[in-house]
C-alpha cells in the first residue's frame, strides 16, 4: 500500500467556476436536458474540451475560445430514453460512463471511455471516432469478459468502480483508476488501485469482444490517499502531467459504489515515478475548501499550472460545473 501524504506547500485556489449549459438548449425530442448532468471524467480533443456524463447518453464538448457546449448524442437506452435518475424511477439503467481517455489512431483521434463496473449493469465500454465531426462513429461494446478482469480482488478490492484512464507516454500502455468508495464484502475492503493494461490488445478486444481475449491486468497497485475532514479521499480521474500522473479525489462518505454521499471537498495529487504521492485540497480564493465533488481534470494546453476540473451535483436538476483552478508551489519539482 503506498500512502499519499498532504504537501503544505502546495494549492489548489479555483479562480473561475461556470455553469456547463448546452447553448442549443433542451432538445425533448432528444431527451437532451438544458445543461450537462454529472460530468464525469475531461480530455482533450484538438482544440475542444470533451467531458463524458455518467446518467446523460450525451457527450459534452466544449469550446474553451467561447464557452460554448455542442451536446454530441448517443444511442438511446431503453424505452427511447437518454436521462436516467432516481426522479425517473430509472437510475440503475445509465451507463454511469465514469472514465475516459483519447487515443491517437491512424484514422484520428478516438474516444474510449469505461463504464464504472459497479454493477453488471455498467460493463459497458463507448467508443466514438470522428468526434468533432457533424456525425461521429459511436460505439457501445459490451464488455463483460474485460469487466470479469477488472473485478479481480487485487485490483477492485470489495466493488470495482472505475473512475479514471490514462495512457502513458509510450502510446502502448493505458493506466486505469479504481476508486475505493465501496462497502467492505465479507474480508475484501474497499480499494484505491491503478492497474496498467496493454492499448493494442484492448483494441483488438473492443473491435471483436465475442472471439478476442481481453488484455490482462499488470502492475496492480494500491493506494491510500488521505482524508478530507475525516472523510477518505478516493480516485475521480487522473491525467498525464510533467514528472508523472496527476490524480484527483473526492472526499465522499458513500454507503457503497452505486449510492452518492455527503462531499466533504476535492482534492488534486500527483503520482511521480518513483516516491509517494503529494496531494492538497481544492480551495476557493479565500482559502476554504470547497464541497465540490471533482470528478475530471485536464491541464491547459501551454500553462501545467492551469488546470480545469469538472464538478458533478449529484443533482439531476443542477449544471456540472467547469472549473478553472491554479496549481501552486512545488508541484512538479522533482527535487
Amino acid at each position: 500500500m503506498i500512502e499519499a501524504h498532504h504537501d503544505p506547500r502546495l494549492l489548489v485556489q479555483v479562480l473561475h467556476r461556470r455553469p456547463l449549459r448546452y447553448t442549443a438548449g433542451a432538445d425533448p425530442s432528444l431527451d437532451r436536458p438544458a445543461h450537462v448532468r454529472a460530468a464525469s471524467s475531461l480530455v482533450r480533443v484538438g482544440d475542444f474540451m470533451l467531458a463524458i456524463q455518467d446518467d446523460a447518453h450525451f457527450v459534452a464538448l466544449i469550446d474553451p475560445d467561447s464557452w460554448e457546449v455542442r451536446a454530441i448524442t448517443l444511442p438511446p437506452g431503453p424505452g427511447g430514453k437518454r436521462q436516467f435518475d432516481e426522479l425517473r424511477g430509472a437510475r440503475a439503467l445509465k451507463l454511469d460512463l465514469e472514465a475516459c481517455v483519447v487515443v491517437p489512431e491512424a484514422s484520428g483521434a478516438t474516444l474510449i471511455a469505461f463504464g464504472s463496473g459497479s454493477t453488471p449493469q455498467r460493463e459497458r465500454v463507448l467508443v466514438m471516432r470522428n468526434i468533432t465531426t457533424p456525425a461521429p462513429d459511436i460505439r457501445l461494446v459490451e464488455a463483460t469478459a474485460l469487466y470479469a478482469a477488472f473485478r479481480a480482488p487485487a485490483f477492485a478490492g470489495s466493488e470495482l468502480n472505475l473512475e479514471g484512464a490514462v495512457l502513458l507516454p509510450s502510446g502502448e500502455t493505458l493506466r486505469l483508476f479504481q476508486r475505493g468508495n465501496g462497502a467492505p464484502r465479507g474480508e475484501l475492503q474497499p480499494v484505491d488501485a491503478t492497474c496498467d493494461i496493454a492499448w493494442p490488445d484492448l483494441a483488438a478486444y473492443l473491435a471483436d469482444p465475442a472471439t478476442a481475449s481481453p488484455p490482462p491486468l499488470q502492475a496492480i497497485t494500491r493506494y491510500h490517499l488521505g482524508l478530507l475532514d475525516g472523510a477518505r479521499l478516493t480516485f475521480t480521474d487522473a491525467t498525464l502531467c510533467p514528472g508523472g500522473v496527476l490524480y484527483c479525489a473526492a472526499a465522499e462518505r458513500s454507503p457503497n459504489a452505486v449510492d452518492d454521499g455527503e462531499v466533504a471537498g476535492s482534492a488534486i495529487g500527483l503520482l511521480p515515478p518513483a516516491g509517494a504521492p503529494r496531494y492538497a485540497p481544492i480551495v476557493d480564493l479565500d482559502g476554504e475548501l470547497l464541497p465540490l465533488k471533482v470528478e475530471g481534470l485536464l491541464l491547459d494546453e501551454h500553462d501545467p499550472t492551469l488546470v480545469f476540473l469538472v464538478a458533478d451535483a449529484d443533482d439531476p436538476l443542477v449544471p456540472s460545473e467547469l472549473l478553472t483552478a491554479r496549481l501552486i508551489g512545488p508541484w512538479f519539482d522533482q527535487g
